[in-house]
């Protein structure tokens, strides 16, 4: 900054507001810092002019979902990244991949960074360990999943209705043989989804087809492996929840496999790319709301607000595409 203040001859003050985009700073005295920043290849060091400041903020917040690579946790990252850029906040983003030590080592990694504020799609069964930071007003919200052993801010979908939902139209359609495959009972959202599924059963007046239900399928592969197994049983599903996007296109593999798409309906949990293009059934999150509210949250707890945590609830949608609308096989008779 002195040397861009010595080529453009004027004071170190003036340089810093020109590089910070603060008022005061006339046309011509700003063109001529820049010029010179551009002629020196001059970097603004943020993080350190932000830790200068009053309020210590680095301008970086910590995301921490279960898979990038997922289309929900990449469309959810890209979602805060949209509601953070106009407020010129960078995003780090990590995988936790279910595991409960990945989760508090990164958290911890984040916070000794000191980044201004986390979000939050927790592993672990309970997150007392945040407890201390919690007290101390640093900024935590949890996304998709709600916290426990501490009170804090979240925005979560609603995952019983979204179960209840899908089953409900299968139920609707005819459908009494429906196979459940869902990802692991210890994953809150996963659970959820299959207790909205036990109601809307019992909305029928009918019990769930225990042998139709695989729970703990976590991979595409496994999913197909669950399908081609059920669809070969004595009495098979005439309809599938698959309870994860990856469940459901390993279901549409196996179903593929086996020639039998337009025999076996299947509702999918959450949307993917190209499921429009399938014909597949879903039950949609809107992601893009989620992070939209999840960044407004952070964004007013940095800031200074200190109001009551507060918990968001969001509906899923039912997006009907076909492949949850083929109707049971008729019985001969």
């Amino acid at each position: 900054m002195r040397d861009v203040a010595e080529a453009a001859g004027v004071s170190l003050k003036t340089v810093s507001r020109v590089v910070n985009d603060e008022p005061g700073v006339k046309g011509d005295l700003r063109d001529r810092v820049l010029s010179a920043v551009e002629k020196l290849d001059y970097r603004h060091n943020l993080v350190a002019s932000n830790l200068r400041r009053s309020d210590a903020r680095t301008g970086v917040i910590g995301v921490l979902v279960q898979d990038l690579a997922n289309s929900f946790s990449s469309s959810l990252v890209r979602a805060l990244e949209d509601a953070m850029r106009p407020h010129k906040v960078m995003i780090v983003a990590a995988s936790l991949d279910e595991t409960t030590l990945r989760e508090q080592h990164m958290v911890e990694n984040l916070i000794s960074r000191r980044v201004d504020g986390l979000v939050l799609v927790p592993a672990s069964a309970r997150q007392d360990y945040l407890a201390p930071e919690v007290r101390s007003g640093f900024p935590v919200v949890f996304a998709d999943r709600a916290p426990r052993g501490i009170e804090t801010d979240s925005v979560v979908i609603d995952h019983a209705l979204g179960g209840f939902i899908a089953v409900d139209h299968l139920l609707a359609n005819g459908h009494r043989r429906i196979a459940i495959i869902a990802d692991s009972s210890t994953i809150t959202t996963a659970s959820e989804r299959v207790r909205g599924v036990r109601a809307a059963f019992t909305k029928y007046g009918l019990e769930v087809p225990e042998d139709l239900v695989r729970v703990g399928e976590r991979t595409e592969e496994g999913a197909r492996a669950a399908v081609h197994a059920l669809r070969g049983l004595p009495d098979p599903p005439t309809a599938i929840f698959a309870g994860r996007n990856t469940i459901a296109q390993g279901a549409v593999r196996a179903l593929s496999q086996r020639g039998e798409r337009e025999r076996v309906a299947l509702v999918g949990f959450d949307d993917f790319p190209m499921s429009d293009l399938l014909g597949l059934t879903v039950i949609r999150q809107d992601v893009s709301r989620l992070g939209a509210l999840v960044g407004e949250r952070l964004l007013a707890r940095i800031q200074g607000d200190t109001s009551p945590p507060s918990q968001q609830v969001l509906p899923p949608a039912l997006i009907a595409r076909g492949s949850g609308e083929i109707p049971p096989p008729r019985v001969a008779g």
